[in-house]
């Protein structure tokens, strides 16, 4: 397991900048622009210099009302930083894109390290799921005297923050 297992400080960055948004996992403009070490401005033309690259399922704009969600959760500045314009929010498949537009050495490294955390993200999401079926599986062989046991696992494995719009990685526990 040795490197798989180890999170380096640059997925730990990744993955704090990893926001679920519309029901995707999406990566803003603005933190692509610094994990790659651009500005978001340049970012932001090479994207719409080859928009044709770039679908519907591989980016969206932000409305203002999902910037109200994230400025409320502390997960961009109130400030804006004199931003006129709505982010951008790009999936998995947007950040691929990427790569081919800004074709840096540096993109091209922060790309495989986000590639990894997106598949990293997908394997503690399969296995969250396959322990929910293995808990459904040894219930039904168990009788009443263990439900306790069982309904406490099962309140342990979910979240118990309050249901509502889902912005933000604890969103991806909840999937």
């Amino acid at each position: 397991m040795g490197e798989r297992s180890a999170v380096s400080p640059t997925q730990e960055r990744i993955l704090r900048s990893i926001y679920v948004i519309r029901g995707e996992r999406v990566i803003l403009d603005m933190d692509m622009a610094l994990l790659y070490g651009v500005e978001t401005r340049a970012l932001v033309q090479a994207v719409k210099r080859n928009r044709s690259r770039f679908r519907a399922d591989f980016m969206f704009q932000l409305n203002a009302a999902e910037v109200r969600d994230l400025k409320s959760q502390n997960v961009i500045s109130s400030s804006w930083g004199g931003r006129r314009s709505l982010p951008f929010a790009f999936t998995e498949q947007g950040v691929a894109m990427l790569s081919s537009v800004l074709r840096s050495p540096r993109a091209i490294a922060v790309n495989v390290q986000i590639m990894r955390t997106f598949v990293r993200i997908r394997e503690m999401l399969a296995t969250h799921a396959d322990l929910a079926r293995k808990l459904d599986e040894l219930e039904k062989r168990y009788d009443t005297q263990f439900k306790i046991v069982f309904d406490t696992i099962r309140r342990l494995m979910s979240s118990d923050k309050p249901a509502g719009k889902q912005i933000g990685f604890s969103a991806l526990k909840k999937k």
